[in-house]
């Protein structure tokens, strides 16, 4: 039996256990994971970040091979235990540990880049905490419905990929968005080879002030259900709602969570449009465990 020395953190309520393992020797079993999790009888999370150096992972050699600065790698696990590809609110909270244990520095202007199975992604300072470029971002192929506990109807959904697999629905109103039950997860026909995140979206009113658009959003993630927010999942809602509402739509977006509210933004590039989250995070206390 090992301990493991951790920390707790979240991004508007997207909550993670974080730990430093920068030789890559921790390997945890989904089953270690899950109980680590387990709001019961765990610390509670809804995955654990794993700080390992990116030349100690087998898929750190990508992330070094696309930017030999990208030291660290962010080794995320969902609440299951299954792997995914990144996490948005997860890699602002990621990059905060770092800074905190003094394992990487980020001066105002400068750029952290870390190394995920999706990508390296930058990640800077701003005034709502931090900002994460999450890269370019892609509509998926095929028009999935999506059907929810306590929704009456079927619904139809937009498949968008922005490191990880979503698809969002958008709903007629306030009551319709509170009246789902996410306890159950939604069911999405044709099923996703890799499943995927479900957002469920409801424009502001006015949808669009002073150049920023406005969008409220509920989620349920695979492998961790209902969240109170999701970093990635609010990306997609927004590119989702700018899909919707065509051209002359903003590239600023305000998306209100249960958790708070992050900002989604959407700029030009060499190699596309990429788009970027930003949002705070959130050191909570630190702990150990017997694993």
């Amino acid at each position: 039996m090992a301990t493991l020395h951790f920390t707790k953190g979240h991004g508007t309520g997207n909550d993670f256990v974080l730990f430093a393992d920068p030789a890559g020797e921790v390997d945890l079993t989904e089953d270690q994971v899950a109980a680590i999790c387990d709001r019961h009888f765990g610390v509670g999370a809804n995955g654990i970040l794993r700080a390992v150096l990116s030349r100690n992972i087998a898929e750190g050699a990508a992330a070094l091979a696309e930017d030999a600065d990208a030291e660290w790698f962010m080794d995320y696990r969902n609440a299951d235990g299954s792997v995914a590809e990144m996490c948005g609110n997860g890699i602002r909270v990621f990059s905060r540990f770092l800074i905190d244990n003094a394992l990487a520095r980020l001066e105002p202007g400068e750029t952290l880049p870390i190394g995920t199975r999706s990508g390296v992604r930058d990640v800077q300072r701003n005034a709502a905490g931090f900002q994460a470029d999450l890269g370019r971002w892609r509509l998926s192929a095929g028009e999935p419905l999506v059907r929810a506990k306590e929704l009456p109807v079927a619904r139809p959904g937009l498949g968008i990929t922005v490191g990880n697999p979503h698809v969002v629905v958008a709903l007629a109103s306030v009551e319709e968005l509170e009246s789902a039950d996410l306890a159950y997860s939604p069911v999405i026909e044709p099923e996703q080879p890799d499943g995927a995140n479900v957002e469920f979206v409801v424009a502001a009113e006015p949808m669009v002030k002073d150049g920023v658009g406005h969008i409220r959003m509920r989620v349920h993630e695979r492998g961790s259900g209902e969240t109170l927010s999701c970093g990635t999942g609010a990306v997609a809602a927004a590119l989702a709602t700018r899909y919707w509402a065509g051209a002359g739509a903003p590239n600023q977006w305000k998306v209100d969570v249960p958790g708070g509210t992050v900002g989604v933004r959407m700029f030009p590039t060499e190699d596309g449009e990429h788009v970027s989250l930003s949002g705070p995070a959130e050191l909570v206390f630190v702990g150990e465990l017997e694993v």
